[in-house]
């Protein structure tokens, strides 16, 4: 019975029973353990529920969709396309725009995240040349 209901099975819960009203309270859940529907239909309605639902959402950690990601691709190819476009024809005197950042997707760091690892990350490359320069160097004394 676990099986079907798989990792989160409170999401699960939530899109059968937002799915699927007809079956009353509690949902489909509630109708397989009142002998209702059997255990392969209820397994029918597991996989087949929809990619925009909580299940899908608890198993991704977000919910962006494809047209999330295509969305975000463009602005940051419009993005690109205008940074290019500016510096093509621009004063040539003048100092070139520089290209943006492309934009924020999920399983990406937050930028306070980010700033944290930089930091983490020259405070390792401070303790290592002291390190290197204390092995090297004579001691002064």
């Amino acid at each position: 019975m676990l099986d079907v209901l798989g990792d989160h099975p409170e999401a699960v819960e939530a899109d059968l029973a937002h799915h699927y009203p007809e079956y009353g309270p509690g949902g489909p859940l509630a109708a397989y353990f009142r002998g209702e529907i059997t255990l392969r239909w209820l397994r029918v309605m597991v996989e087949g529920l929809p990619p925009d639902g909580a299940t899908a959402r608890a198993q991704n950690g977000h919910a962006w969709q494809p047209i999330d990601y295509s969305a975000a691709d463009s602005r940051d190819l419009l993005a690109l396309l205008f940074t290019a476009f500016v510096n093509a024809n621009r004063d040539p005197r003048a100092s070139a725009m520089p290209y943006p950042e492309p934009g924020w997707r999920p399983g990406d760091p937050l930028p306070e995240d980010r700033e944290a690892q930089t930091e983490h990350n020259r405070a390792q490359a401070r303790a290592a040349y002291a390190h290197i320069t204390a092995q090297v160097l004579p001691a002064k004394g």
